[in-house]
Formats: structure tokens, sequence, C-alpha cells
């Protein structure tokens, strides 16, 4: 006998035996076997799914944020528009008011340096004239003295008011 070939009897009973055990294992060893592997590959499946669904859920969650965070800087950005451009308006509003208010007083100043300049006029010639009087009062005193100098006085007013009348 060789090695390398087997006897009759030796394969006759090499697959009696095989047959058997792939009975019992096509009897009970082999549906337990495909069962725990289609519920392996039912649950590799369910988890794949999950993970696809997972992984849709996050690029719609990761665009809504991006939408959010864009909106979000729009919003500010207009906000910090509509705030800068008030603040602009409440700056020249409040120099158009300055400017307004600065022309009121400079008006209100001119025209009192007006009623003062012809208040001092006023004084002027007042004092002027009281100053006159009283030069001609000194003048008169001094020509009136004596007689003679009233009564060509007299004569002289006299000739004018008659030249002034004609």
């Amino acid at each position: 006998m060789s090695l390398l070939t087997p006897s009759f009897g030796l394969l006759f009973w090499m697959l009696i035996s095989f047959v058997i055990v792939f009975g019992l294992l096509a009897k009970f060893g082999f549906p337990v076997i495909v069962k725990m592997v289609d519920e392996r590959r039912a649950y590799i499946r369910e988890s794949l799914e999950s993970a696809d669904e997972a992984n849709r859920k996050l690029e719609n969650i990761k665009q809504e944020s991006d939408t959010i965070i864009k909106d979000a800087r729009d919003r500010q950005n207009a906000i910090i528009k509509q705030a800068t451009d008030e603040g602009n308006k409440l700056v020249q509003s409040a120099k158009d008011q300055a400017l307004v208010e600065a022309q009121k007083q400079m008006d209100n100043a001119a025209q009192r340096i007006e009623v003062e300049k012809q208040r001092a006029m006023e004084d002027i010639r007042l004092e002027m004239a009281e100053l006159s009087v009283r030069i001609a009062e000194k003048i008169l005193r001094r020509k009136l003295d004596n007689p003679e100098s009233q009564h060509a006085l007299i004569s002289q007013f006299l000739d004018e008011m008659d030249t002034v009348k004609i």
C-alpha cells in the first residue's frame, strides 16, 4: 500500500463519514450559520443605511448652519450699516443745528452791536450837543459881559433870522 493511493475500504468509510457529517451540518449547522450570516448582513445593511442617513442629516445641518451664519452676517452688516448711517445723520444734524445756532448767535451779536453802536452814537451826539451848548454858553457869557457886545450879538441874530426867513 502506498501513501498516495488509498484503499477502497478507506475511501468508502471516509465517504460515509463525510455524508453523515455533511448531513448533520446541513440539518443543524448550516441553517444556524446562514441565519447568523443573514442577521449580520441585515445588521451591516441597517448600519450602512443609518450611517448614510446620518451623513445626509449632517450635511443638511451643515448647510443650514452655513445659511444661518450667512444670514446672521448679512443682518450684522445691515445693522452696522444702519447704525453707521444713523450716526452720520445724527452727526450731520448736530452740525447743522450747531451752524444754525451759531448763525443765530452771530445775528443776535450783530444786532446787539448795532444797537450798542446806535446808543453810542446817540450818547456821542448828546454829549456833543451838551458840549456845544456849554461852549456856546461860555462864549456867550464872555461876549455878553459888556452891554455893547450884547446889542451887537442881538442885532446879528436878528439879521441872520431875517435872511433865513427870506
